[in-house]
């Protein structure tokens, strides 16, 4: 089904590259725009997730600088089923994560240093079992791709709006201003319109693979709250990552409608407070990263490395 959805996305943006093409340019700039959009839609298919990461300026760890935390995705990805992630840190200090990355075999999980300092081990533990499931699922290639190729439109059409047609081939200045605010956001409703269904999967697959939802809804509710109030200048600045993001980086709305990068977070806490009682009591999983303040992977007191 995943395969299918990035396929109509796919070609729906392809189709909008088009259309902006052609308004920006007429016939011999639609030709250009499809022959970009090609392009651009087999580099986004190989190299979205080091984009991603790299607009984040995000930076890999292993054992060596961050054992807890790397030792952590490795437990929840034996649980799941997967193999092993590339593990990034991003210097940041507002809460949150994303996985990215075409298959389970080349995907990354990043989380930001604001996020290991608000959050429990077993909070933190639900958010990386949410960004575990999202890759299980296969939902990371949608979403890279798409914030790739929706940022590629954005940046054409302010080319386009700078750069058009000449002559007989360049519309009216109203129309082109037109398609330069426009296209960005019909690229935005396309990647809203078929991957939001996606955080209450990965909610539950995550929940039911950390064995403590109510843990992962703890997390949602911290973040939630850090993102109102902690600006990321790097998803302002690249804001057709946010869909990749567990809580949408670049405001604290909750609108639970179609322009919403994210379902509303108090929805998704009372879907996993719901699973919670389908579940029963719980006694914490073999590896549960409960503990006191010393235990934490992250207290500063038993740091091995700059996130260790």
């Amino acid at each position: 089904m995943n395969t299918v959805k990035t396929g109509l996305l796919l070609a729906a943006l392809t189709a909008l590259f088009g259309v902006v093409g052609y308004m920006l340019g007429g016939g011999t700039g639609m030709l250009i725009a499809l022959g970009l959009a090609v392009a651009t839609n087999l580099y986004a298919y190989w190299n979205s997730d080091r984009l991603a990461l790299a607009a984040h300026h995000a930076v890999e760890v292993d054992e060596r600088t961050a054992p807890d935390l790397v030792r952590m995705v490795r437990d929840l990805a034996q649980r799941a089923g997967l193999p092993m992630p590339r593990v990034y840190v991003v210097e940041n200090p507002q809460p949150n994560a994303f996985a990215t990355g075409r298959n389970p075999e080349n995907a990354a999980v990043a989380v930001t240093t604001g996020l290991l300092s608000m959050l429990t081990p077993d909070e933190a533990a639900g958010v990386v079992a949410h960004e575990l499931a999202h890759i299980k699922n296969r939902d990371t290639l949608i979403m890279t791709v798409s914030a790739t190729v929706a940022g590629a439109i954005a940046s054409l059409a302010q080319f386009g709006f700078l750069f058009g047609g000449r002559g007989n081939d360049r519309p009216n200045a109203i129309v082109m201003l037109l398609t330069a605010l426009i296209a960005p956001l019909a690229a935005m409703i396309l990647q809203m319109a078929i991957s939001r269904s996606r955080e209450y999967d990965a909610d539950r697959d995550g929940a039911m693979i950390v064995g403590q939802p109510m843990a992962l809804a703890s997390a949602l509710a911290k973040i939630a709250g850090g993102v109102a109030q902690v600006p990321n200048m790097d998803a302002e600045h690249h804001p057709a990552t946010a869909p990749l993001f567990i809580i949408n980086p670049l405001s604290g709305r909750g609108m639970d409608n179609l322009f919403s990068t994210h379902p509303a977070t108090e929805n998704r806490i009372a879907a996993l407070q719901a699973l919670a009682r389908e579940m029963g009591p719980t006694a914490p999983a073999p590896g549960s990263f409960t503990g006191n303040a010393s235990a934490s992977p992250w207290n500063r007191d038993t740091r091995r490395g700059p996130w260790g």
